[in-house]
């Protein structure tokens, strides 16, 4: 099968694979749609993937067309969404139910081979079959959809919030149109990018700037996420919290990325800093909000490549073009 592979540290190419084989309770997925993301670029940059080479992609959805020998959820033919997500089940934080910090960690597309390729396989449990209305190819959105899902059961945050929003990519956009749904009494936006502070209009934003002084709000806000994994983002974000408010973490810095804190200021005014890994027990619920059109695919999506362009995807999503970048192995 054809694949895109990174090789080394900063060399991707595409080129031709063994074709997977499924275990007895593993699927075989011919892939329609594989997202792009900001995961991708560290394992380029030779971070998260502990060998190379590996074929990436953990955003993907397609259509089963193999099954292991003791496979009975599924069957070939039916579609379906797959959460990279790979646990241990063993291990301290996997028996607490923190399975996404995993002493093991592993996932499809960033330790094993992922959907940035015509096949991939996953664990049969791994795979939400798809309702009838939803497109395959637009069932990619779901994995990040399941982070920022993550991401909000980590916040709690109250209603009438007021939310602060550093980038307008397409996880800040995410976390944007789960904060109307929460309940928010106001949600901004902060990016260098006009043309994503665009979107963020589109989408019924309070307001957008390019600098958070442009927005007034001298109290600061009492919810902040950090949707860019930029230090300068972070820093600048952790100094705009409310009293008794939440910094969230919840972009992928690089492992140099350093912020400045002030602890006198956390504890006295009850300032919270946290953040959020990936998935956890929210795959499934993000597949059920997406079915109900809490995203529009024709908004979030704004690039599908063929697979033969994965390199050139990269550079553009690593240049900050669009939104979500898709490469489709079938076209």
């Amino acid at each position: 099968m054809k694949a895109a592979v990174i090789t080394g540290v900063g060399q991707v190419e595409v080129t031709t694979v063994p074709d997977p084989t499924p275990g007895p309770r593993e699927v075989v997925v011919e892939v329609s749609a594989c997202g792009l993301c900001g995961t991708d670029l560290h394992i380029l940059q030779g971070e998260f993937a502990p060998t190379l080479p590996v074929i990436p992609g953990h955003e993907f959805a397609g259509v089963v067309v193999e099954t292991g020998k003791d496979v009975t959820e599924v069957r070939a033919g039916d579609r379906v969404a797959v959460d990279p997500s790979l646990y241990c089940h063993e291990c301290r934080y996997c028996r607490r139910g923190r399975n996404n910090l995993c002493e093991r960690w592993a996932a499809i597309g960033v330790t094993n081979p992922g959907g940035a390729a015509q096949f991939a396989v996953a664990p049969v449990a791994n795979c939400v079959k798809l309702p009838e209305h939803v497109r395959t190819e637009d069932a990619a959105l779901i994995e990040p959809l399941s982070c920022a899902v993550r991401g909000y059961d980590i916040l709690n945050s109250q209603l009438a919030s007021r939310v602060l929003i550093y980038g307008s990519g397409t996880m800040g956009l995410m976390m944007l149109e789960l904060g109307k749904r929460t309940g928010a009494a106001s949600i901004e936006v902060v990016d260098l990018n006009p043309d994503r502070l665009a979107t963020a209009h589109q989408l019924g934003v309070s307001g957008t700037a390019t600098n958070a002084d442009e927005l007034d709000r001298p109290e600061g806000w009492d919810v902040v996420i950090d949707a860019t994994g930029n230090e300068k983002a972070i820093q600048d974000g952790l100094g705009r919290v409310a009293k008794g408010g939440t910094f969230l973490q919840f972009g992928v810095s690089d492992y140099s990325a350093r912020a400045v804190i002030e602890p006198y200021k956390i504890y006295n005014q009850e300032i919270t800093i946290t953040g959020s890994m990936a998935v956890l027990h929210s795959y499934e619920r993000a597949a059920d909000l997406f079915a109900t059109g809490v995203l529009d695919p024709e908004i979030f999506i704004s690039h599908r490549l063929p697979l033969d362009d994965y390199a050139e995807a990269l550079e553009s999503f690593r240049r900050g073009e669009g939104r979500k970048i898709q490469v489709l192995p079938g076209a």
